[in-house]
């Protein structure tokens, strides 16, 4: 199988190497939900990590499924779910399953990406996009954080990552009209901590 094994992402969680944890949920999040993009329904978090988005999105009023490919994520995630109040804990559901693999018991209204697709090789996109399609109800919105992470090496070909470089125009082409409605460029760019960017795009499933 091309790319990190649930090994890799195990030991990483273990050892404490998570870079790409920035210890908080991601202000991008409240934004969207301030907004009005957000609403209270149910949605999907796949490579929930610590589960602060989880968390976030249970105390607003969402029924959230946290999804995670390694054990010790999802036992930090449950963890921190574990620690807040009943009601809050009756919203959330935390799986450890692949995400090629897993469906939920019934499409979602929303998908939160954050960190689930840089976190594949990229020679699993395509399989990933349509799990994403999958997920969603018609008419429901993938909230995506798409990664720009590009390293020398993309120049010469290079596949470089975990974070693997999430290319807009790369996306556009992963998740492609009609099947998406995108909205018109230029979308926010968001600095992370360990020095990557993220693009905050809204993509609606036909």
């Amino acid at each position: 199988m091309a790319g990190p094994t649930p090994e890799f992402w195990q030991e990483r969680f273990e050892s404490g190497q998570t870079p790409w944890d920035r210890g908080v949920v991601h202000a991008q999040l409240q934004l969207w939900v301030d907004g009005g993009r957000l609403r209270p329904g149910r949605v999907l978090v796949p490579g929930c990590g610590s589960g602060y988005e989880v968390e976030a999105f249970a105390r607003p009023g969402f029924t959230v499924t946290g999804l995670d490919y390694a054990p010790a994520a999802i036992a930090r995630a449950q963890a921190r779910i574990d620690a807040l109040p009943a009601a809050l804990k009756a919203r959330c559901t935390l799986v450890c399953a692949d995400a090629l693999d897993w469906a939920p018991e019934a499409p979602v209204d929303a998908v939160y990406e954050q960190t689930c697709l840089c976190a594949i090789h990229p020679d699993l996109w395509v399989d990933y996009a349509a799990q994403v399609h999958r997920w969603l109800r018609p008419g429901g919105s993938l909230f995506a954080l798409f990664v720009q992470a590009q390293r020398p090496g993309a120049a010469e070909g290079l596949i470089q990552g975990p974070p693997y470089h999430c290319d807009i125009h790369g996306m556009r082409a992963l998740f492609p009209a009609p099947r998406w409605a995108w909205p018109k460029p230029p979308y926010p760019r968001l600095s992370h901590p360990a020095g990557m960017a993220e693009l905050a795009v809204e993509l609606v499933r036909a």
